[in-house]
């Protein structure tokens, strides 16, 4: 009854029961799991828990990750708060280092919620929990944008993939830039085209971006990736609630995305063997890490 693979049915239900994408998501995680509508919100809660846990631990205790590649980042994006002379908001550089917390939390071997994936966990948290804070938003409102961005993974697993080894980092911290577009649009009260919208505008901007991380390891250039794409989430939304919308559906954004991944060379795809990963950097890590050389048969 609450079934849906693609945005086009997602809203037709939202439309059809006059409720948010959120709503729909309870009522399809109710259907689904045979769960009550309050163990469902109970789980949501506890995914909110885990995530600004997260975030804070990597603000109040910093920690350098493996081979050095990640720590210590958030708490001086932090500071920019104070400062009068950043060129963005503070809800933005609030979500800048939210994100990179996650990310970094992850390097230290701490916990996070792969939202959807270990690699683009950070764009949702920093996005939704900094626009929760900066703007004193409800946990209710908080965890309806969760339930939303948890809807908008869906219809991106559904309809391509969620996994940077099939996909690139498109499908990874692209898939969470449309996941927190749509679920901090529907927290802004936007209706559920509008969140429908950003996600489109949001994932059309990290459409065929590779995944090549130095060592293999989640840390370059993911946390980084993750950081940025918080900004781009929160930008796409303003720019659906204020009326600009993407010429491409959402629906067939997604399946450019599944196009591309068919498409991008498997070097390119979590492999360690092309891009950001073979660079002189990349190599020196490989080494540092104990990793076999590569022969320039694997890079070519």
């Amino acid at each position: 009854m609450y079934h849906f693979r693609t945005t086009n049915d997602l809203l037709k239900l939202c439309k059809k029961h006059n409720v948010s994408m959120a709503e729909i998501a309870i009522r399809y995680e109710m259907e689904h799991s045979n769960k009550h509508r309050a163990e469902v919100l109970k789980k949501m809660r506890k995914t909110m828990k885990t995530m600004k846990e997260a975030v804070h631990e990597a603000i109040k205790n910093p920690q350098d990750s493996a081979f050095h590649m990640a720590g210590g980042d958030a708490p001086k994006l932090m500071k920019g708060l104070k400062s009068k002379k950043m060129a963005t908001s503070p809800v933005v550089l609030r979500a800048m280092a939210y994100a990179v917390a996650t990310g970094e939390t992850n390097s230290a071997m701490g916990r996070i919620v792969a939202f959807p994936t270990a690699g683009g966990a950070g764009v949702v948290p920093g996005v939704m929990l900094a626009f929760a804070e900066e703007f004193k938003t409800t946990n209710k409102k908080l965890l309806e944008g969760l339930l939303t961005a948890s809807a908008i993974g869906k219809i991106i697993a559904d309809g391509a993939t969620l996994s940077a080894a099939a996909g690139g980092c498109q499908a990874e911290v692209g898939a969470a830039i449309a996941m927190a577009a749509a679920g901090v649009t529907e927290m802004r009260g936007g209706t559920p085209e509008q969140a429908a919208n950003a996600s489109a505008m949001g994932l059309k901007s990290f459409l065929g971006v590779v995944c090549d991380p130095l060592g293999g390891l989640v840390a370059v250039p993911c946390i980084k990736r993750n950081m940025l794409g918080a900004s781009t989430a929160l930008a796409a939304s303003d720019a659906s609630l204020l009326g600009v919308e993407s010429f491409i559906p959402f629906d067939e954004v997604v399946a450019a995305m599944k196009n591309i991944a068919a498409i991008m060379s498997p070097k390119l795809r979590e492999t360690a063997l092309g891009g950001l990963a073979v660079t002189k950097t990349g190599l020196r890590i490989r080494k540092k890490m104990g990793l076999p050389p590569l022969k320039p048969t694997d890079i070519d």
